[in-house]
């Protein structure tokens, strides 16, 4: 499985296109259906599913043609945090300081 705090853009990109030919096997959906739908080549398509390699629009186009637009919906929404967590962030940044003794 695929860590995506660890992972580089390359593999990202990569694991991104292994899913959505996943996607697009599970829902039965040939490379030239997909290409009619999204407005893209074959040849773009296979680059994307193959090599990960793709532009923004691009992967919107196909992200939208398979269906799975709402999977975009929550892609960068700002998460909502209790006033615990909150608190509990601003005393961990807090910074430590030595109190100038030396003890022996």
């Amino acid at each position: 499985m695929l860590i995506p705090e660890f992972a580089t853009a390359g593999e990202l990109s990569l694991a991104i296109g292994r899913r959505l030919r996943d996607q697009r096997l599970a829902q039965n959906v040939t490379l030239r259906e997909l290409a009619k739908r999204s407005g893209l080549s074959v040849g773009a398509l296979r680059k994307m599913e193959i090599e990960g390699k793709t532009t923004l629009y691009s992967l919107i186009r196909v992200v939208q043609a398979l269906g799975l637009g709402s999977e975009l919906a929550h892609l960068f929404e700002l998460k909502q945090r209790s006033i615990a967590e909150m608190e509990e962030a601003a005393q961990a940044s807090q910074r430590q300081r030595a109190s100038g003794r030396w003890t022996e």
